[in-house]
């Protein structure tokens, strides 16, 4: 067997959820690869604890645990900040375990969101070397990713994406372009449910773009407290199945959860992480 008996339980729990990404550079709102332009409020933060994978045709990268933390520290002005513990299964080489690259963000809203205009933001990133590149668990150098994301909501549904740049001049990568697009809906006050299509470009010198399906969403179990999960497939290039698992907390202001959009509309999750909830994923 490849991985060891721990490994392989937490590739199949994932897998199972994926049924009822980090992935390197790809990683964006959870639990979906495309993100949203909605920042956490003043004062307010968020917590996730999750696990993820990506098989490709000839490595498999599962990212668990895994935890993000975002927090408003400025009106429209997210801090962001991610650390994962990876795990990497070349085929024909062995298995490696150890923490992963360090990723720094600072989402902007531009526009707000309002009858006609979408909501506007920039969210870049930077990552970090903080993973061995040799053993497959990190990039090898700090790269970028300069995105840029618009939201619009109109009563139980929710519409958002965009897409930006990737730099990446690491040793055997390559900068490309990305963009995806999602569509999502609340059914009812504890289910969200929703769908994207997302492209990139190669990131590797010698490899291929490719084009992912996904589909997600979240389950309340109260306004602070959130179960996320996503699957999906390539449709296009590269082969990829991946999957998202986590779980996410609300805290600060008055509900310990996201506020609603400036149209003060019932909060169904708007925006894209379909975690911030009812008011927001």
């Amino acid at each position: 067997m490849r991985s060891g008996a721990w490994l392989v339980a937490v590739r199949c729990a994932t897998v199972v959820v994926a049924v009822a990404w980090w992935s390197g550079a790809a990683r964006a709102g959870p639990p979906y690869l495309t993100d949203d332009p909605v920042p956490v409020d003043l004062g307010q933060g968020e917590f996730y604890l999750y696990a993820t994978g990506d098989w490709g045709s000839d490595v498999r990268n599962v990212s668990f645990p895994a935890a993000e933390f975002n927090y408003g520290a400025w009106v429209d002005t997210q801090l962001h900040l991610s650390v994962p513990i990876a795990h990497s299964a070349p085929d024909g080489g062995p298995d490696h375990h150890g923490i992963g690259d360090l990723e720094l963000g600072v989402k902007y809203r531009l526009i707000h969101e309002s009858d006609t205009w979408p909501q506007v933001a920039v969210f870049p990133m930077l990552t970090l070397p903080a993973g061995d590149a040799r053993n497959g668990l990190g990039n090898g150098r700090a790269w970028w990713r300069l995105p840029l994301w618009l939201q619009k909501s109109w009563g139980p549904w929710t519409s958002y994406g965009g897409g930006g740049y990737v730099i990446n001049r690491a040793e055997g990568q390559r900068s490309f372009a990305f963009g995806g697009w999602l569509l999502q809906r609340d059914l009812n006050e504890k289910w969200t449910l929703g769908g994207e299509v997302y492209a990139r470009g190669a990131d590797i010198a010698d490899g291929r773009g490719s084009t992912t399906f996904n589909l997600g969403g979240a389950y309340r179990f109260s306004p602070a407290f959130n179960l996320l999960f996503s699957a999906g497939h390539s449709v296009a290039g590269e082969h990829h199945a991946m999957a998202y698992l986590g779980l996410w907390w609300g805290f600060g202001g008055d509900s310990g959860a996201r506020p609603p959009d400036d149209r003060a509309i019932p909060p169904p999750v708007q925006a894209g992480d379909v975690s911030r909830l009812p008011k927001r994923p």
